[in-house]
């Protein structure tokens, strides 16, 4: 009788490999990041093409993937960013459903488009929750959800005889886009902003810092002009908020940030966007542009 589990093993890590789902909602308050993956539509995307639920975990793999061996048969996709994956030696096409066999070897190369592939695996993970959620949280989080963050010889587990028929999925994700323009809405403090710093803000083209990760990037030009009247009281931020430091730094702040930030907050990424964001990687460019809410009613 054929085994009802599929086991992954990870002989290497990857550069930055973790477990993501939907995130988690209504800590934000004690201080508790959403996190979940940063690109939610090739999240969702993976998870349609192996029959998944959407809130399904799978593996978030960031430019240099894990070397992954598979113990006992099952299906996978790999979806987002194109880190030339190989199954036995054979490359892998992304956006696919693809069946694996006992002992069959997973691995990455180089990157050749975008920051971020999703690694969905059919059936129900067997990885424990906290807060509701299985995401990895990423700054000082190992005490908190040690199961998620893949390290080497960690195996993961899945029940493969808990899955739904399998459905055909029709969504498609684009490649990713040089030098995007990334739409926003403005923030909070966007009127306390010269019309010169409003205008130099979205008139530039923005490179993203090596100081960048799952918290924020950090982008490379600062605005010359601003010049902040006052501090700022600690307010509420979330994934998407373009904070200005006190020098002109911009930060787009993503799913692992802190929840509340004193600096100027000049505008906010439109949620459709932040997946494009998602697969963007140190030094890569985009544009900022500004739009409004009638657009999306």
């Amino acid at each position: 009788m054929a085994s009802s589990h599929l086991a992954l093993y990870f002989a290497k890590p990857g550069l930055f490999t973790t477990i993501q789902d939907k995130g988690r909602f209504g800590f934000q308050a004690f201080g508790v990041p959403t996190s979940g993956a940063l690109d939610q539509a090739a999240a969702d995307l993976a998870n349609q093409l192996v029959g998944n639920g959407l809130d399904q975990p799978l593996l978030e793999v960031t430019l240099m993937g894990p070397k992954i061996q598979f113990q006992g048969n099952g299906m996978i996709a790999i979806t987002g960013a194109d880190l030339s994956a190989t199954l036995n030696g054979d490359r892998l096409a992304v956006n696919q459903g693809i069946e694996v066999a006992d002992g069959d070897i997973l691995q990455f190369g180089r990157p050749v488009s975008g920051c971020r592939a999703y690694l969905s695996v059919r059936g129900k993970w067997i990885i424990p929750t906290w807060l509701s959620s299985r995401s990895a949280i990423t700054q000082n989080g190992k005490h908190l959800t040690p199961a998620s963050i893949v390290q080497k010889g960690t195996t993961i587990r899945i029940d493969t005889s808990l899955v739904d028929p399998l459905r055909s999925s029709s969504a498609a994700i684009h490649p990713p886009e040089t030098d995007p323009g990334i739409r926003v809405l403005p923030g909070p403090e966007f009127d306390r902003f010269s019309r010169f710093s409003i205008g130099e803000f979205f008139s530039r083209l923005y490179r993203i810092s090596p100081d960048s990760n799952r918290m924020g990037y950090r982008l490379q030009e600062r605005l010359s002009s601003f010049s902040p009247e006052e501090e700022l009281i600690s307010s509420g931020i979330i994934p998407g908020t373009i904070q200005i430091t006190s020098s002109g730094q911009p930060i787009i702040l993503l799913a692992d940030a802190q929840t509340t930030g004193g600096y100027y907050r000049i505008a906010n990424v439109v949620s459709q966007d932040l997946d494009i964001l998602a697969q963007l990687k140190p030094g890569d460019t985009l544009r900022f542009s500004l739009t409004s809410f009638e657009e999306f009613s």
